[in-house]
């Protein structure tokens, strides 16, 4: 049986004046399914976003929602749609219940669905609490409420936990997460933090430059950029011998003049008893020692040259 279809992006191409803020790129995402778009700042993250909420029109390329464009169907697709920005600017004199009365209103919604929401984002005790006196937590949680308010086909947010705190982060995770195990809605998420991605979301798209550098589950991405495992050491004097020799390595990068390294290599219990004899023979000092399985930093660095949060 197949899928469906509920966003589905065409050879689309966004340009202001000399730049190419997004270039050439599709992809789909069907019912259920969570997909995260990564890069760094200036990617083409929001741009992208802000042409699928039909905020922006793209140049060129196809973007349909339901199988429906934007054009002459604004409004159908208004009601299918959630959106969740990195801030939201609310009333600040407004409580929360009178402020998910008011988006409720937007919908022709009664305002029980308010109370429903309330209870879907955990925020039952703070109904009658002026918006200007919610932590950054709880009016997040207010922003992802207004956006799930119409039981949204299509979910986007853009950086919704930047700036939260671990718990407050891992609380919009599991809203997230009990969302998706009862609804059918697909969602596009934009993060600066990898474990969000990693914990969220079915599919990843790396983007940098306008361009999309790699695409698919966790599992695929990983095993694209080698399928390996890291050491990491720092010695007091660079090593008159080439790494390169040593069994297992497939890679490897220096900084700080040589003396702090990284190797790349497909088995750590074959390269490692090597590595720590030749800083023997050499007779040089090990300052710090570390090994640990691929990750998809590793892969994001080495596909944009620079970590997430940069």
């Amino acid at each position: 049986m197949d899928k469906e279809v509920l966003i589905e992006v065409n050879k689309v191409k966004k340009t202001f004046k000399s730049l190419v803020a997004v270039n050439d790129v599709s992809f789909k995402v069907n019912a259920g399914e969570y997909l995260a778009l990564l890069g760094p700042n200036g990617a083409g993250k929001t741009t992208l976003i802000e042409m699928i909420e039909g905020i922006q029109k793209q140049d060129s390329g196809d973007i349909l929602i339901q199988g429906k464009s934007w054009k002459g169907n604004a409004e159908k697709l208004h009601r299918v749609m959630g959106i969740s920005l990195q801030e939201t600017h609310f009333i600040d004199r407004n409580s929360v219940e009178e402020t998910l009365n008011l988006f409720s209103s937007f919908y022709g919604l009664p305002q029980s669905r308010s109370q429903e929401i309330l209870e879907v984002v955990g925020l039952e005790a703070k109904r009658k609490t002026y918006v200007n006196h919610l932590s950054g937590g709880q009016r997040q949680k207010l922003a992802l409420g207004i956006a799930l308010l119409n039981n949204p086909r299509v979910l986007l947010l853009d950086e919704p936990t930047t700036g939260l705190d671990p718990n407050a982060r891992r609380e919009i995770w599991n809203l997230l997460e009990k969302l998706k195990q009862t609804s059918k809605t697909a969602m596009i998420l934009t993060t600066h933090y990898m474990e969000e991605a990693e914990y969220l979301c079915d599919r990843i798209i790396i983007m940098n430059k306008g361009s999309f550098l790699a695409e698919g589950t966790l599992p695929q991405l990983i095993k694209s950029y080698g399928d390996g495992e890291i050491i990491h050491f720092t010695v007091n004097k660079p090593f008159k011998e080439s790494l390169k020799s040593l069994p297992s390595v497939r890679n490897v990068f220096w900084e700080d003049k040589g003396t702090k390294g990284k190797l790349v290599v497909t088995d750590i219990t074959d390269t490692l008893p090597h590595l720590l004899a030749l800083i023997a023979q050499e007779k040089l000092k090990l300052l710090e020692l570390e090994s640990r399985k691929v990750t998809l930093e590793d892969l994001f660095i080495s596909l944009t040259g620079k970590a997430l949060n940069e």
